[in-house]
């Protein structure tokens, strides 16, 4: 065979020989890929086709999803209605009676999703959505495990995990906290006519401190009778009135009282007992921190890739560098995330003593609002 038939031969061999090799290569590469990421892959595809996402949320979450989620994803078009729980939920019912499907994702508080969607049927699991590794690891989570707010542990998907000390704040130029080491100092006759609190028959952050209360081993029914019957307690309906009161010293203890953190960021002399600081502990459970997936979302694939997102590590963090602009006010139940950012009355402290509030206990509310009506009624302060 002639010679420059025989370089011809060996440069199509080693050519095919390389062009095999290459494709062996991919070949390889592609099999090495985990399984978790091609799946991933697809998934932001498909987001990034449907190239929307809706998203009813409260305002603290704005920001996190329409600057930190479309940034990372761009092709993602956020749309976000905002509100508090009973503006969205009754939009989002209005929404179903006339057949309307606008909306993918509910991110916000733990009472409407329980209370309204979950009732209703129309929430999906949100355990299928999950996908990326650092999600579903169950040990970056706080106690090990995913928490939910549904009894089935399927719908209503809890990242936040925020202490509260009873919703107790305190005028500081009046109390030492040092001096207080149990709930039931409060009964201290030091402290008769001195404690406010905000209408214990309203909805809000008082219906935590009752639960809390009243399923505490430690303080239980006797503990709410007594608090409302002995201490010649003030009934207010006025937030802003309790601030103003314990801030100019009328009163020294006030219970259930909002917007605390704003009041003490313009320098009024009030504070709240820290976690743990208390012997019976803080309860635990989540302010304004669940995650819902409706049925008939419209962007399901979009759904899947900002589920994943806000409970990774890297949108948790997200999400607390936000909430410290507002004063750090929430805890994730992420552990394995620094938690520098998150208020001392907001973290959760190794070792203390917490309560998780149980979403069902909302069905004992009337029982104990019966006991304080007694223990009003019996003090003289009754309706």
């Amino acid at each position: 065979m002639p010679k420059p038939i025989r370089v011809i031969i060996a440069f199509v061999l080693a050519l095919l020989f390389c062009l095999a090799g290459s494709t062996l290569n991919s070949i390889s590469a592609a099999e090495a890929k985990p399984a978790w990421q091609a799946e991933w892959d697809k998934t932001v595809k498909a987001a990034e086709d449907e190239g929307a996402l809706v998203l009813y949320i409260t305002g603290a979450f704005e920001p996190v999803f329409r600057e930190a989620f479309q940034k990372k994803f761009p092709k993602i078009k956020v749309t976000t209605v905002t509100g508090r729980g009973p503006e969205l939920s009754q939009r989002v019912m209005s929404e179903r009676r006339a057949e309307k499907y606008a909306v993918d994702l509910y991110v916000s508080g733990n009472i409407s999703p329980l209370t309204v969607f979950h009732r209703a049927k129309i929430l999906q699991p949100v355990q299928p959505l999950l996908l990326l590794p650092d999600v579903v690891d169950l040990s970056a989570w706080y106690e090990g495990k995913h928490h939910y707010d549904d009894a089935e542990n399927r719908y209503i998907f809890v990242f936040e995990g925020t202490p509260r000390s009873g919703e107790i704040t305190f005028n500081s130029k009046l109390v030492n906290p040092a001096e207080v080491k149990s709930y039931w100092d409060l009964l201290n006759p030091r402290w008769k006519g001195k404690i406010v609190s905000v209408d214990p028959y309203q909805s809000g952050p008082i219906s935590a401190a009752q639960m809390f209360f009243y399923k505490h081993p430690e303080l239980g029914a006797e503990f709410i009778r007594r608090l409302h019957s002995d201490t010649e307690i003030t009934i207010l309906r006025s937030n802003e009135q309790m601030l103003d009161w314990l801030s100019a010293g009328k009163y020294a203890f006030g219970i259930g009282a909002r917007n605390v953190d704003d009041a003490m960021m313009q320098g009024l002399p009030l504070n709240q007992f820290l976690p743990g600081s208390l012997k019976e502990g803080s309860s635990v459970t989540a302010y304004n921190g669940t995650l819902s997936y409706f049925n008939r979302a419209p962007h399901a694939n979009a759904a899947k890739v900002a589920a994943n997102w806000l409970l990774s590590r890297e949108g948790q963090t997200a999400w607390l560098d936000y909430n410290h602009k507002s004063g750090g006010l929430y805890d994730s139940l992420r552990e394995d995330i620094s938690k520098e950012k998150v208020s001392e009355r907001a973290r959760r402290v190794k070792g203390a003593k917490f309560l998780w509030l149980n979403p069902a206990w909302i069905e004992e509310l009337d029982a104990i609002r019966d006991i304080i009506k007694k223990a009003l009624a019996s003090s003289g302060k009754g309706k």
